[in-house]
């Protein structure tokens, strides 16, 4: 499976971050991991809704999947869906936008327009 663009959702703190270092490392759970966890423009807003509900100073980075290169590799995860993930710090400069995800004052978020 490949995609043009791959999201990442993270803080606007981590994501403020990342600019002033030129690279995003990773939010706690990517650290975790061993990789940096992206999603799909379909799979973002299940995505939002399993890890982020009630969390908001999101934003949404999409990214040029082929400024990652080798690094990036599609896995299986929930329910066997394939994801992409980044086993490499992301370079700022794959960022092709970065986007406020605003929160629908229930607990969820209003996800973006998002290109597949």
């Amino acid at each position: 499976m490949t995609a043009a663009v791959v999201y990442k959702i993270c803080s606007a703190g981590e994501w403020d971050e990342a600019e002033a270092a030129g690279a995003f490392s990773g939010s706690p759970v990517d650290l975790a991991d061993g990789y940096i966890h992206f999603s799909t423009a379909a799979q973002t807003p299940e995505t939002l809704r399993r890890h982020f509900a009630g969390r908001d100073g999101l934003v949404l980075v999409a990214v040029d999947a082929a400024a990652l290169g080798s690094a990036l590799r599609w896995e299986p995860s929930r329910g066997g869906d394939l994801f992409p993930h980044l086993y490499a710090p992301l370079p700022v400069t794959a960022a092709l936008s970065v986007t406020a995800i605003e929160t629908d004052g229930a607990g969820g978020h209003m996800v973006p327009s998002l290109a597949p």
